[in-house]
């Protein structure tokens, strides 16, 4: 299998997706829901990523993943499996620790999502909110929301692909923390979680690689347990969420077009 942009893209053309992000794609409407600046319209899922330090890339981003849902150790979406109990429901967030989009400094800026997924992960359809550090400015905001939403092309458009509908996209704070390799995140009064890694027999962190599904396309996944996954998600017509000891995951991201 072919890492990053091309195994996700083969990915795609294996479960036939209907749902491309363009002008009519669901993630597209974040455009209106987060008063984004209309952009160029879709990338296909084939294009490639530009070299690294390209001058003509749009954006290049990096920073640290945590992640969190209802399915046991190791969530079985991530190897292409149906999720445990038939359903997901998850939380992801993206801590940008350096990087610009369009010229747009975006370092320090965290974006989180809140996502149901109604069966196989590869098969889309999930239904999702978005929420974007309070701290961003509306330009900060709007760059990140171009990257997420695909419309700049790169592996984050072959996940945007997957998300039917999204419920909203709101401001909130956000604290995100990773120290010696325990995670811990908070969006508002929404979601809070904490993640305690597993370690190999060497004292190293147990490590996910070549996955058939990532939120961190062609970056290792470290795997962990949460200690607690707390989500209110009441007035989006989402599940809530109160459990201990169910996947949680980290990694380090570098995504770029």
């Amino acid at each position: 299998m072919r890492r990053g942009v091309g195994a996700l893209s083969e990915m795609a053309a294996r479960m036939n997706r209907r749902r491309l992000v363009g002008a009519g794609g669901a993630l597209a409407g974040a455009v209106a829901l987060g008063r984004m600046a209309p952009g160029a319209g879709a990338t296909s899922l084939h294009d490639e990523a530009k070299p690294e330090g390209d001058a003509s890339m749009s954006y290049e981003i990096e920073g640290r993943l945590l992640e969190v849902c209802t399915c046991g150790v190791l969530c079985p979406c991530w190897v292409g499996e149906d999720p445990d109990g038939g359903t997901c429901d998850s939380v992801f967030g993206w801590a940008v620790d350096k990087g610009t989009v369009e010229g747009v400094d975006v370092s320090g800026v965290v974006l989180g999502m809140s996502v149901h997924i109604p069966g196989n992960v590869l098969a889309g359809n999930w239904r999702a909110v978005v929420y974007v550090d309070d701290r961003s400015t509306q330009e900060q905001q709007d760059a990140l929301l171009k990257v997420f939403t695909g419309q700049l092309g790169g592996a984050i458009a072959d996940i945007a692909a997957l998300i039917g509908e999204v419920i909203a996209v709101e401001r909130a704070p956000i604290a995100f923390n990773v120290e010696d390799g325990e995670g811990t995140m908070a969006i508002g009064d929404i979601a809070a979680l904490k993640l305690s890694p597993f370690q190999g027999l060497t004292g190293k962190a147990t490590v996910l690689q070549e996955s058939t599904f990532s939120t961190i396309p062609g970056s290792p996944a470290y795997v962990g347990k949460a200690e607690y996954f707390r989500r209110d998600e009441t007035k989006h017509g989402l599940s809530n969420v109160d459990i201990k000891g169910q996947n949680a995951i980290q990694g380090l991201f570098h995504f770029s077009a």
